[in-house]
């Protein structure tokens, strides 16, 4: 038996040891998630999705919004969630004490427990430091923080729940990743921020895309967005880069050091590639990336700066495509999904999660096989309005140049552009009058890559909150004023 003098010399030499060996960084290896997003005018059954996510044996999900109905079909699951406060909440979360208080009861306590919501993270706001919003919300950030984690104190949850805020790689900046640094004007907020995360346990939430940077840029070298080797590596000291991911997430651990906490663990919040809607966005470039991205993640080589040591999660952007979203930054918003938004695979994709290839949603409820198209016998020389308010209603945007339908003619960009708005309309046959421009066949005319959607029903659903499950019914063809009722 060792005397208490050695034994408590071999304790503190224990506890030194321990506190020495970089405790925050992530011992497992990490964990490949999905982003889940609901901006769709066809939305699945939240246990349709559920069921998808379980069937791909995805662990870990990150929601936008805590959707009611969406963490209800997440209740005893097991899949770890990350659910999201939006930025426009942040002012009165961060004014009001009561107010955070109330979300976490509603949108947190509501749905964890026993068999319930497996709630792991919140996410406070989303890329609320983006450039764009010329600090719109930037001063709004830590006092919802401060306030959130008071109220996850009350609840009992500060010990389970994280907070965490997801940020925009625009947050930090360099011309090599070895000199990355916060901008400036963010130095004094970032430095508050991540003294909160390390205090509390809580890790570095960062969205990295590669494909912005190519899609920004005309001179960013394509081969550098991949993960397949490069012809221009970027050469930093002692260090090379031959992929844009390495780089930015080393910028950002220099950044970190800077600040004194390079060491803090980071989880990719959104990285992903999209398969439709713009030059460089197409199926074989997303299941490039995405499987390089999975490789190389699953290999556990880290980066430079963080040698062997990659990630602790990461979220793959996206599940499903949301036909829905703003085109404001790109046609190719509403393609950034594995799944198209009906849950079936795009491209065969291992998720290094059992399942070799992508497994689609079951039991999906299409409407019936039905597809509004221009009527080939009619005058189509006035047709450019009704196209136009189609379009300004329904999702297009393959139609664009670099989409999948870009190159079907122009007979068959008015058939895509009526049928798109007759399925959101769910089949209502005066949807397909367009003064007589346009009718209903049973004969699929999708060519090629481009295909002619059927939407889904609502039947059965479980989600109160569906878009589809509105049924936009009007009379007499479609017009201007019509339109603006529904885009207000």
């Amino acid at each position: 038996m060792l005397e208490p003098r050695l034994l408590s010399t071999i304790l503190l030499l224990w506890i030194l040891l321990v506190w020495r060996s970089d405790p925050l960084l992530p011992a497992a290896e990490s964990a490949i998630g999905v982003n889940w997003g609901t901006v769709s005018f066809h939305k699945l059954r939240p246990s349709t999705v559920v069921d998808l996510l379980k069937d791909n044996r995805i662990p870990k999900v990150k929601l936008f919004e805590a959707e009611a109905d969406v963490l209800v079909a997440l209740r005893g699951t097991g899949i770890q969630v990350m659910v999201g406060i939006p930025n426009e909440m942040l002012s009165m979360l961060g004014s009001s004490p009561s107010a955070a208080d109330l979300w976490v009861r509603q949108n947190v306590s509501a749905y964890i427990g026993k068999n319930g919501a497996d709630i792991r993270y919140i996410a406070v706001g989303n890329e609320p430091f983006l450039t764009s919003y010329n600090g719109q919300f930037q001063n709004f950030v830590m006092p919802a923080i401060l306030n959130l984690q008071q109220s996850l104190v009350k609840a009992n949850l500060a010990g389970y729940v994280k907070l965490v805020v997801p940020c925009n790689a625009d947050a930090y900046e360099s011309s090599l990743p070895s000199q990355g640094a916060f901008r400036p004007e963010l130095t004094q907020i970032m430095t508050q921020l991540v003294q909160f995360l390390n205090s509390n346990g809580s890790p570095f939430v960062v969205n990295i895309y590669p494909f912005l940077s190519l899609y920004d840029n005309g001179d960013f070298p394509q081969d550098y967005a991949f993960f397949e080797g490069t012809t221009h590596p970027v050469t930093d000291g002692p260090n090379v880069y031959t992929n844009a991911f390495d780089g930015n997430y080393d910028t950002l651990l220099a950044a970190l050091s800077k600040l004194g906490y390079g060491q803090m663990p980071i989880v990719i919040g959104e990285i992903g590639w999209p398969s439709d809607g713009a030059i460089g966005a197409n199926i074989t470039a997303a299941r490039v990336f995405n499987q390089g991205l999975i490789t190389h993640i699953l290999g556990n080589k880290g980066t430079p700066l963080r040698p062997n040591v990659p990630p602790m999660d990461v979220y793959i952007f996206s599940l499903l495509d949301e036909g829905a979203k703003s085109t404001l930054p790109g046609n190719f918003e509403r393609h950034w999904g594995i799944f198209s938004f009906d849950g079936q695979a795009k491209y065969p994709l291992n998720l290094g999660l059992g399942n070799k290839v992508l497994k689609n949603a079951k039991n999906v409820q299409y409407l019936p096989s039905r597809w509004c198209v221009a009527n080939p016998s009619s005058d189509l020389t006035n047709v450019a309005n009704h196209m136009r308010l189609a379009c300004s209603v329904a999702d297009c945007t393959t139609l664009n140049y670099g989409g999948s339908c870009n190159e079907i003619g122009e007979k068959g960009n008015i058939s895509y552009a009526f049928n798109s708005y007759y399925q959101l309309q769910m089949q209502d046959s005066r949807s397909c009058n367009f003064d007589g421009l346009g009718m209903v066949t049973s004969r699929d005319p999708s060519v090629g890559d481009c295909r002619f959607l059927v939407g889904v029903t609502d039947k059965g659903s479980d989600s109160s909150g569906s878009q589809i499950a509105h049924r936009w019914v009007f009379h007499g063809p479609l017009t201007s004023e019509f339109v603006r009722s529904r885009t207000n």
